[in-house]
């Protein structure tokens, strides 16, 4: 049942409040269709805190190498800078949503950019790879608050009927921040009187701003319903999942693959696992609704988005290692390098989405995303450290045109198959395991990279001598990420080969997930999309749900 709010709630305006109808029951907002100039002047805040999220997971990927360099981190390091930020996202996204059902989302969103500004921060001063990896998983928290509530924000104040054309909007930041952060990065490292630390910097005064524009322009009703959040279902998800994670980037290093450290995390992951699910059978408003997988089309588009999260995390945190460490490239022409799979996901979402919106029609630009992403990251693990480069542009571009068919539309055959009232679970549903896709991806792939890699410099350096072979087991083949610039060439060599030859294995091992995404949507049920719109709210109760859509 829902309660009003008083008026006048502190960090709100006087516009940002909830009546009561006659009956007491009914909450009625006072809000008025806002205009479209009024719209895109409020809609000008959450934009630029969408841009920071965004511009937050993608400027560091070039930078990496340098930053795990200089502090001193190993390939484990690496990949947990990326696994933290995509765990903390996955596990919050679904309780930013809730919360939005109990306090304000426009100060939800204020508290978001704060924490996102403050992980970011303290991430710049970092010393060692323990306190930058704790940084990220403060800033995943803020991010998945500013990506879950952007689209909350939206329904909030914009009808279904025009919902697409503002999303529009969203998509064209989501494209800028993806092609401009890599390359932003690159040159903020590449630039001496910066420095990797302004990667973290960068974005602090595009949230400060979006913090002030929120303020003054962002007014929505306030209306409170009685909504348990599910910390049980939260913390039960997150810690099986991080106990995996672990168990994935230790092993093989400081405990054997098969060793009781392995049947101890594995089965105490599946456990947990087992007891998110009873949970969330019994919650009575759950992280995940369990109900949503009695359609085929969710369970379906929900498993698959898993395996594509695998494929689309691999190739946009591994390029960068390869560029640097097996081309010897610097983290700008790293960024500039990539742009064939980043325009292919470009053109291809974008393409591909007027033309479905023209015939209703998807699941073939599905099956052709599989496919592609299929072909292109398979031919990515034939990668060698002196491979053509035209050779690698035309398999990215393949990757990349899969994975715009197949990202979006996945979320679009879950959501033409639910009732209006179930819309923003079955996109956040769908959105949820691409994230733990991408998490478990990186993680697992990353591990599987330090042994290849580890392997790969030991071999090439018993090819060198004994002399070498010794060199290699005190230091250069132990986990650590090399300067290739202070190594001599026979080493530089023998270092570039084996991260050429290890990334190369990243891909060829991730292949195949993209082929299970691939045999999932051939058996997604298509459904021609609804030509008419779900109706307009008539009361405000409708309105409060869309407005957890």
């Amino acid at each position: 049942m829902a309660t009003t709010t008083p008026t006048g709630v502190r960090g709100e305006s006087q516009s940002e409040t909830a009546t009561t109808a006659p009956d007491g029951t009914t909450p009625m907002t006072p809000m008025t269709p806002m205009t479209h100039p009024q719209i895109m002047k409020a809609l000008s805040g959450l934009m630029l805190g969408m841009f920071v999220a965004i511009l937050s997971s993608t400027i560091v990927s070039n930078a990496l190498p340098q930053i795990i360099t200089e502090l001193g981190g190993t390939q484990s390091s690496y990949t947990w800078v990326v696994t933290a930020a995509l765990l903390s996202m996955t596990a919050t996204t679904p309780l930013w949503g809730k919360l939005a059902d109990l306090f304000s989302k426009k100060l939800l969103v204020q508290i978001a950019l704060v924490i996102y500004v403050l992980g970011s921060v303290v991430a710049g001063l970092s010393q060692n790879t323990g306190t930058l990896i704790a940084c990220r998983v403060v800033q995943g928290i803020g991010v998945g608050g500013l990506s879950a509530l952007a689209q909350i924000v939206m329904a909030a104040m914009i009808s279904p009927r025009e919902r697409g054309r503002y999303s529009g909007y969203l998509g064209a930041v989501f494209a800028v921040a993806t092609v401009g952060g890599p390359l932003l990065g690159g040159v903020i490292t590449d630039t001496d009187w910066l420095g990797w630390r302004w990667c973290f910097y960068v974005g602090v005064p595009f949230a400060v701003i979006a913090l002030l524009v929120l303020q003054r322009t962002l007014h929505l009703p306030v209306v409170r319903r009685e909504v348990k959040v599910d910390w049980l279902g939260a913390f039960l998800i997150s810690a099986s999942v991080s106990l995996l994670l672990i168990w994935v980037t230790q092993a093989g290093d400081a405990y054997d693959w098969v060793s009781w450290q392995t049947w101890a995390m594995t089965g105490g992951a599946l456990l947990l696992g087992i007891l998110f699910v009873v949970a969330e059978s019994r919650a009575s408003d759950p992280i995940v609704p369990l109900r949503l997988f009695r359609n085929p089309t969710i369970s379906l588009a929900s498993a698959a988005s898993l395996f594509v999260g695998v494929a689309m995390f691999s190739g946009t945190v591994f390029f960068s290692q390869f560029f640097q460490l097996a081309r010897n490239e610097s983290p700008t022409m790293s960024g500039v390098l990539t742009i064939p799979m980043i325009g292919g996901l470009f053109v291809s979402s974008t393409v591909s989405g007027q033309i479905i919106t023209k015939t209703g029609k998807w699941k073939a630009w599905l099956v052709s995303g599989g496919v592609l992403l299929t072909a292109g990251i398979g031919l990515l693990g034939s990668l060698r450290h002196d491979t053509p480069y035209w050779h690698i542009a035309g398999f990215m571009a393949l990757t990349g045109l899969g994975l715009g068919m197949m990202m979006q539309n996945l979320v679009l055959a879950a959501q033409n198959q639910v009732a209006p009232e179930d819309l923003g679970s079955a996109s956040s549903v769908v959105t949820f395991f691409r994230s733990l896709g991408g998490a478990m991806g990186v993680s697992a792939l990353g591990a599987l990279m330090a042994h290849q890699v580890t392997g790969y410099v030991k071999d090439g350096l018993t090819a060198l001598g004994p002399k070498a072979a010794a060199l290699g087991h005190g230091g250069t083949a132990g986990g650590g990420i090399p300067d290739l610039d202070k190594l001599p060439v026979p080493f530089r060599e023998v270092i570039e080969t084996a991260y050429g030859h290890g990334v190369g294995d990243v891909f060829l091992y991730a292949a195949p997930t993209a082929l299970v995404a691939l045999v999932l949507v051939v058996f997604i049920k298509e459904v021609a999309l609804k030509s008419h719109p779900a109706p307009e709210p008539a009361t405000a109760a409708s309105a409060d749900t869309a407005a957890k859509a």
